[in-house]
């Protein structure tokens, strides 16, 4: 928008803020139950609620995963309610709520549509749960997709991009000061308090969703850390990724991540349909499998598990700590 350019746009945060540790890559989860799009939701979840869920999550603490994650929308249209269905558990309560049930393990949103919201209400919103966690909150943030959504909470979706640049920086800004100043054409603000503030200090991280090159501008710009789209280790993106990091914010850390596909820890048994492209096996297989990972610069990989039962994954949720986490993590 010209009134954007006018303006300058919103500058980038002033801190740095990685989380990730620097000796071992980890891991993370995106919880079942709570969205349950078509693309990757399994049978059980349709009739699983908050136990499940529950389960889910603890087993992954205790497995040694680095962070669960949890989806967000508002509205589906109906539309695109067959593929996408209208299952979508509310991000920030249900990040409160795993807040409560959970010691240790990061609470990722995955992906939070920032444009959607004042970013002194999202601000409000992630350092409230991240004072609640004890500094466990990982704000991971987008543009979103879906244009009906941004009709309907009055944000043009053709200016999603510009709104996501300033709700982000938004964020950031009142994450790390109890006054912010907000600097943009859409919500422009100064003189407020917030409180209570985060318990991570100087705030919690921002990671930028998306692998547009709109999205690695973003992230280069404004995150502490990239959550990718496509599959796999892109050794390409992050290359590009770096540049564009090394452009506007030199010698500024940014935390890596990437996403596999489906993973199934040893042999699977009779009955249990793996999708094309999972990688089975065992601990020299999984190593190997997630060795390309590490080469290509990535600090975190997201995995999923197929499974026919709450049960079933969280079984697979522990071999894995057993086989693969905890292995890397000696």
């Amino acid at each position: 928008m010209t009134t954007h350019a006018r303006s300058g746009g919103p500058p980038p945060p002033a801190h740095s803020v990685p989380v990730l540790p620097q000796d071992r890559m980890v891991f993370g989860i995106q919880l079942p139950v709570q969205s349950q799009s078509t693309i990757y939701a399994e049978p059980w979840e349709a009739g699983a609620g908050p136990v499940e869920l529950a389960q889910v999550a603890r087993a992954s603490e205790e497995a040694g995963f680095f962070y669960v994650g949890v989806c967000d929308h508002t509205a589906i249209p109906e539309r695109l309610a067959g593929a996408m269905s209208t299952t979508w558990y509310d991000t920030v309560a249900t990040l409160g709520w795993l807040a409560g049930i959970t010691e240790r393990i990061h609470l990722l949103s995955h992906i939070y549509v920032v444009a959607l919201r004042h970013p002194l209400r999202a601000a409000k919103e992630f350092a409230t749960l991240d004072a609640l966690s004890g500094g466990r909150i990982i704000c991971g943030v987008g543009a979103g997709h879906v244009p009906e959504e941004f009709d309907l909470l009055g944000v043009p979706f053709t200016e999603r991009g510009p709104a996501t640049d300033e709700a982000v920086a938004g964020l950031a800004a009142g994450l790390a000061d109890e006054f912010p100043v907000l600097r943009g054409p859409r919500w422009p603000a100064a003189g407020v308090g917030l409180r209570p503030r985060p318990a991570r200090t100087p705030r919690p991280p921002i990671w930028v969703g998306g692998s547009s090159p709109a999205a690695l501008r973003r992230t280069a710009r404004f995150a502490d850390g990239w959550l990718p789209q496509t599959v796999g280790p892109n050794a390409g993106l992050v290359a590009r990724l770096r540049e564009l990091r090394d452009e506007v914010r030199p010698g500024v850390p940014l935390d890596i991540g990437a996403i596999a596909g489906p993973v199934h820890v040893g042999d699977p048994p009779a009955g249990l349909h793996l999708p094309r492209g999972t990688v089975a096996g065992g601990p020299d297989r999984l190593a190997e499998f997630f060795s390309a990972f590490a080469e290509a610069g990535v600090g975190q990989v997201q995995v999923r598990f197929p499974a026919r039962s709450v049960t079933e994954l969280c079984d697979q949720i522990a071999a894995f700590g057993v086989e693969v986490i905890a292995p890397g993590a000696t």
